[in-house]
């Protein structure tokens, strides 16, 4: 009986599955970014993320434990020295899995795992939508024009109401360009 195994074997024995872990794992890390499984991707982020936190204390017996899963020098001079300045003040959460769709063949569901800091695209969209988020509902030109929208018809005079509604629906037909118009201002292609 398998009551609490919960970790996925991937249909490989105990030294295939370990190994295949620890050459994806050194992957990601000089990489940054591996294109795999689904499954394979949820896998390994249980297995690199551990590693990832041993290595924002940069001892002797971190490096020791770390190299034991990895075996590979130069992944793991990367991990110590570039991507642990890098994640330092993250508190976990260190990769991000991005749905690729299904593969050709055998339908296996794809996508894309990757260190969330080294990711120049997401930051950047991070950061604009944490500005936009903070911006008041209405801004102060909305404001200033409907003050001015206000004041307008309190002056207007009986009679001059119906003027003053002929002036505005001559102004919203003036602003929207016609057919013709858009035909001699488009680009021929030929």
């Amino acid at each position: 009986m398998r009551h609490l195994n919960k970790n996925n074997h991937l249909g490989r024995t105990a030294p295939h599955r370990k190994a295949m872990l620890s050459n994806m794992a050194a992957s990601l890390i000089m990489h940054k970014r591996v294109t795999t499984t689904l499954a394979k991707a949820k896998v390994l982020r249980s297995y690199v993320e551990p590693l990832i936190t041993r290595a924002k204390e940069d001892t002797t017996h971190s490096r020791r434990v770390v190299f034991g899963y990895l075996q590979n020098k130069d992944a793991v001079t990367e991990l110590f020295r570039e991507v642990s300045q890098k994640i330092a003040a993250r508190p976990g959460g260190y990769t991000r899995i991005l749905k690729t769709g299904f593969r050709l063949g055998d339908n296996a569901e794809t996508c894309i795992i990757e260190l969330v800091d080294y990711n120049e695209a997401m930051l950047g969209a991070e950061t604009k939508a944490k500005a936009t988020a903070r911006r008041s509902r209405r801004s102060s030109k909305k404001k200033e024009g409907a003050v001015a929208e206000v004041a307008e018809p309190a002056q207007a005079t009986q009679g001059g109401k119906r003027k003053a509604k002929a002036a505005a629906g001559e102004a919203k037909t003036e602003s929207v360009p016609t057919a013709a118009e858009t035909t001699e201002t488009a680009p021929e292609n030929q």
